[in-house]
């Protein structure tokens, strides 16, 4: 298995295009690869190598993609949420011990003043007038002179090739650090998994500071000599614009994404016609059943749910590709790393038997950076503990039962919210819901539910609460039916059970 970036982005072929973007030429393969070692001369000039962290503040794009792609082959890539605001930059920058970081030039981020008081150098990358997607240069801010570094060229299997944060939805964000060798295993799973080839184009409507986006949005097309054609960033209003002008083979995006383009994918058959997709791809979050079939109806093509996180560079499981079954309400069966389910006393259990999902593998990270306590607790005998609860079944075929920290205890009854997700969305009126638990002053918890209705269709709270109740036991019914125009979510548009009901103002009086 190919092991550093170098060697993985070898496969395109020089002339094939790498990179497009709206209304711009594509940038070749064997010109990524320019820009790659040059990228790396100017970065080495400045006296950063190999492991030294780079933070990449920029706007979604080809630009973005690229920049990534070139400091995570020689430097170690920090991509940031360009939303930020200053005090959350201060915090990352701070926290990662960044040596420099790399806006647009004319860029106004809170980012640059962070920069400047904590002492990071900055770097400004240069889009040259009428350049292909994704072609820069980059530019040091002072202009002063530095001592070239002592570890200069292209990154070793070892080496630290990515650092991000996990999302610090129950504590301070962790630092995962993710090697040469982490990146190259799962982009070779993804590739496998969805036999991505030469001629494929994807779609990328994902941000690309964020795993899912940058491993298989990015990385894992490159590494079969694939297109990336990059969008802004995910827009319903232009996705079938972009489609008609990319005319992609495949694209991944959450649950979210993939259900405001169902929103409108009947005034756009024509073109959905024009392009046929070989297959969707859903990570992130669960997918309802109900949208899956949606979409395969619409698309006509097989719609792939993965499972990943930033601890295992992305994927860990996934749903085949035909003719292999598709099992949905399920993620599917063991896609890059080994997978099992794990009991509170270590011992890995028998297949319809449920407990932790457990991962172990060449792309799960080594450990949190500095975080003895955090790497006791995910590490057990071997195994890397992903905090979900699941089951196994005899082919293989994982099914996620619940977030370990998100099974909402309702005075000892336990409560998984993606059951109660799947019955409200069975309701003609629900385009989308986000079970969770809210404090109860007796309970402990109770349920509560955000539900978004369809366009001109109408349901009441109690309404709701009654259709619940002849699918599921009284204590699962939601006690509080939250009406809104879209479902809150994090910057990388998952949906966040944890923390929502005090983002919404439930407490516990």
């Amino acid at each position: 298995m190919q092991e550093t970036l170098r060697d993985m982005l070898s496969a395109g072929s020089a002339s094939a295009a790498a990179l497009s973007a709206p209304g711009r030429a594509a940038l070749t393969h064997g010109d990524l690869r320019r820009l790659i070692a040059s990228t790396l001369d100017t970065l080495n000039a400045q006296g950063i190598g190999r492991n030294d962290r780079v933070a990449i503040v920029l706007a979604n794009g080809p630009e973005m993609a690229a920049c990534f792609i070139a400091c995570a082959s020689g430097v170690t890539s920090a991509p940031l949420n360009p939303a930020y605001r200053a005090d959350e930059f201060e915090f990352y920058l701070s926290d990662l011990n960044a040596k420099a970081l790399i806006v647009e030039q004319g860029s106004t981020s809170p980012a640059i003043d962070v920069a400047t008081k904590l002492g990071v150098r900055l770097i400004d990358l240069i889009v040259p007038p009428g350049a292909a997607a994704g072609d820069f240069t980059l530019q040091a801010r002072d202009g002063a002179a530095s001592t070239p570094t002592a570890n200069p060229g292209y990154a070793q299997p070892d080496d630290v090739s990515m650092v991000l944060h996990t999302s610090g939805t129950t504590s301070r964000p962790k630092i995962v650090p993710l090697s040469q060798r982490n990146l190259c295993a799962s982009a070779t799973s993804i590739r496998e998994t969805l036999r991505f080839t030469a001629t494929d184009c994807g779609l990328n409507i994902m941000p690309l500071f964020h795993i899912h986006g940058l491993i298989a949005g990015v990385l894992a097309p490159f590494s079969a000599g694939s297109q990336v054609f990059c969008t802004p960033g995910f827009n319903a209003l232009k996705f079938f614009g972009w489609m008609d002008e990319a005319k992609p083979t495949w694209y991944t995006a959450v649950p979210t994404m993939h259900q405001a383009i169902v929103s409108r994918a009947s005034k756009n058959a024509e073109i959905i016609a024009r392009h046929p997709l070989r297959f969707l791809r859903s990570s992130s979050s669960s997918m309802p059943p109900q949208v899956i079939r949606e979409l395969e109806d619409i698309f006509k093509a097989p719609l792939v749910e993965a499972y990943g996180m930033t601890e295992a560079t992305h994927q860990m499981t996934a749903n085949p590709l035909p003719p292999a079954a598709r099992k949905p309400g399920t993620v599917g069966r063991a896609a890059g790393p080994e997978v099992a389910i794990m009991a509170n006393d270590g011992s890995l259990l028998a297949a319809g038997e449920t407990g932790e999902i457990v991962i172990r593998g060449p792309n799960v990270t080594a450990g949190y950076e500095n975080n003895p306590r955090a790497n006791a607790e995910a590490f057990t005998f071997g195994w890397f503990r992903t905090g979900d609860q699941g089951v196994m079944d005899a082919e293989g075929y994982v099914s996620i039962t619940g977030r370990l920290k998100e099974i909402i205890n309702r005075g000892g009854e336990k409560i998984s919210p993606r059951e109660v997700d799947e019955i409200l969305m069975d309701h003609a009126a629900v385009a989308q819901v986000v079970c969770f638990g809210m404090p109860h002053p007796k309970l402990g918890e109770e349920v509560a539910a955000v539900v978004v209705l369809r366009d001109g269709q109408q349901a009441s709270e109690r309404e709701l609460q009654e259709f619940v109740a002849t699918r599921a036991a009284d204590y699962k019914v939601p006690k509080k039916i939250l009406f809104m125009d879209e479902i809150p979510k994090g910057a990388t548009g998952k949906l966040q059970r944890i923390g929502l009901a005090q983002k919404l103002g439930l407490g516990a009086a």
